[in-house]
């Protein structure tokens, strides 16, 4: 399945999944029996930690956390992944994707509320601004990730202002806010409740 991964790369003809839709190896293309339960759950599973590039033991403290909060587990587990600083930085278009966001996180290049932040699950709250320091304002990166992003729909739950690298958070995301390729968190909650 198509996760868009690898930002622009992931719009053109040069995407590997639209070249080879099957897995890599000599038996690739050999027909294979149907997945059912605990295999389509795990396959959820990583789809899940792919897309928020997360290793298992951090997917793990966010699902304990989301599963200690009140309401349905698996929305809060979506939106708590939602409120992570990389993923604000590339849902506000100035990451081309959220391996990139993070990147520009972790190289100290962004900054909440006018404070350096370089950790990159850091929790925006409400009221939050993240904006870019000044000197990426010309990095050709942010600006192309930028131009990219002004075709794609803003978030409701954010404040965009792409001229200024500034973003500001007005609410917290909801599920239904939440715009990811087919995921079924449910099936993540099940995985985990075993």
């Amino acid at each position: 399945m198509k996760l868009f991964l690898k930002g622009l790369r992931c719009f053109t003809e040069k995407c590997a999944i639209e070249k080879r839709n099957f897995v890599p190896g000599q038996h690739g293309q050999a027909r294979r029996p149907k997945m059912v339960g605990y295999g389509v759950q795990l396959r959820e599973k990583q789809k899940m930690k792919r897309t928020y590039g997360l290793l298992e033991r951090q997917f793990r403290r966010y699902y304990q956390e989301a599963a200690r909060a009140q309401g349905p587990t698996g929305s809060n587990l979506m939106v708590m992944l939602e409120r992570r600083l990389d993923n604000v930085v590339y849902r506000a278009g100035f990451g081309g994707s959220r391996a990139q966001a993070r990147q520009l996180v972790l190289h100290g290049h962004v900054r909440v509320s006018g404070q350096k932040v370089n950790i990159p699950n850091y929790l925006v709250k409400v009221g939050d601004e993240v904006s870019m320091k000044e000197k990426m304002h010309q990095n050709a990166m942010v600006l192309e990730a930028r131009n990219l992003a002004q075709n794609q729909n803003s978030m409701p739950w954010l404040e965009i202002d792409r001229e200024n690298f500034k973003a500001r958070v007005l609410a917290l995301p909801r599920r239904e806010d939440v715009q990811t390729p087919a995921m079924n968190e449910q099936l993540i909650v099940e995985l985990y409740s075993k």
